[in-house]
């Protein structure tokens, strides 16, 4: 059997990003499992904490985060926020690593051809790199997840 204890689901606030948090969100409540919301801005310059300090980042970053689930599942599911500088494949590999996370759920834009030789995949890399599963959503549109006798299952919408 597979326990989902722990689900992380990293963001850039894209569309694909809150496709997956959706999914993030109905597989945490299918499965009671805690949820961690995760946002790496990438690398920054050696003097972002002087020009904008790392505490109001933090704080901007969770009250953004925290517009993306509703009321009802901030209580229900108590997500924990984080906020890591880096390369975000590195740092989200890292934080689920540090937090023994069981799943992890992010979008992919799903670039190909030279814009994905020129910029990678970030989930691609994580996919490659990670201590547990990696669900990738791509279709925000197209996404939803419902739970049926306590199992949790992928549907697709018809839009």
């Amino acid at each position: 059997m597979i326990a989902v204890k722990s689900i992380l689901v990293p963001t850039d606030f894209s569309e694909t990003s809150d496709a997956a948090l959706n999914y993030g969100i109905g597989l945490a409540l299918t499965f009671g499992a805690r949820l961690y919301l995760l946002h790496v801005p990438g690398e920054t310059g050696v003097n972002f904490e002087a020009d904008f300090p790392m505490v109001q980042f933090e704080n901007a970053t969770r009250e953004r985060l925290e517009t993306l689930v509703s009321p009802r599942d901030l209580i229900t599911l108590r997500p924990e926020y984080a906020l890591r500088l880096g390369a975000p494949s590195d740092e989200i590999v890292r934080y689920a690593g540090s937090r023994d996370i069981d799943l992890i759920v992010m979008g992919t834009h799903g670039r190909s051809g030279v814009a994905h030789v020129v910029m990678g995949s970030v989930a691609e890399k994580v996919v490659r790199t990670a201590p547990c599963p990696v669900l990738t959503v791509r279709h925000p549109r197209r996404a939803s997840v419902v739970a049926e006798e306590g199992i949790a299952q992928a549907a697709l919408a018809q839009i």
